[in-house]
């Protein structure tokens, strides 16, 4: 299932560096730090809860595959992993999408609230 509008779904735009059957990885527009990856399903799923089982298994691998191309490129200091789920949530695009961010020395002094602060 494919929506239209759905950016994601569209693929245009996207810099895909990872795919396996049911899941790509991208680097992010916007991102917060070099590295920042999107991880989403092919098939177009509202948010994290509407994922089948296969698709969450897909998705993982890609999150462990990004870490790995993540580590070799940027060599990062730590991580934030998360979702925006829902309007109140903070999400913006109605496509689930998981974000790997890379987190480096010096970029924020103490990242108080974690994914929160950086997702909400």
């Amino acid at each position: 299932m494919m929506e239209n509008n759905c950016i994601f779904c569209q693929r245009k735009e996207l810099r895909i560096v990872l795919e396996n059957q049911l899941a790509v990885a991208f680097w992010d527009l916007h991102p917060v730090n070099p590295g920042h990856l999107l991880i989403i399903p092919k098939m177009h799923r509202l948010d994290y809860f509407a994922l089948q089982p296969v698709e969450l298994l897909a998705i993982n691998e890609l999150i462990h595959q990004g870490k790995q191309l993540i580590d070799h490129r940027y060599q990062p200091a730590g991580y934030n992993l998360g979702a925006n789920i829902g309007e109140y949530g903070g999400q913006t695009i109605m496509h689930c999408h998981l974000h790997l961010i890379p987190r480096y020395i010096g970029d924020d002094p103490v990242p108080a609230g974690g994914v929160r602060k950086l997702l909400g």
